[in-house]
């Protein structure tokens, strides 16, 4: 089964934490780079941070530069991404994602298969 499944998602004051999870299938998890993305209500779907599994190196937007971080537990094909000092302005749905390479300017059509979403909502 082709698959990716996040969690973790819910509601947060700001500057509170919140980790998300993203399982994935063992298919998926043969190619290289994960990746978390986000869509705020009335925006564009954004890349946020990606995983590069070859080397473990990791990619970061500046807007969240900084205060999240990406992980991986390759024994539980599992991505996670820690979100600390979380603003109103991170509201949105995050979705995981996986590509065979992570392109640097996070565009979107690189990754082929994504999972369902989880809503992080902020409060002021």
């Amino acid at each position: 089964q082709v698959q990716l499944v996040e969690s973790g998602g819910g509601s947060v004051q700001a500057g509170g934490s919140l980790r998300l999870s993203c399982a994935a299938s063992r298919y998926i998890w043969t190619t290289k780079c994960m990746g978390w993305f986000r869509q705020g209500p009335g925006k564009e779907r954004e890349g946020v941070a990606f995983f590069y599994r070859p080397d473990d190196s990791t990619y970061y937007s500046n807007s969240v530069k900084g205060r999240f971080t990406i992980s991986q537990d390759a024994a539980a094909n599992t991505v996670y991404l820690q979100m600390n000092s979380l603003k109103p302005e991170d509201t949105a749905s995050y979705y995981c994602a996986a590509a065979s390479w992570c392109p640097r300017d996070f565009r979107t059509s690189a990754f082929s298969f994504w999972g369902q979403g989880t809503q992080v909502t902020v409060s002021a």
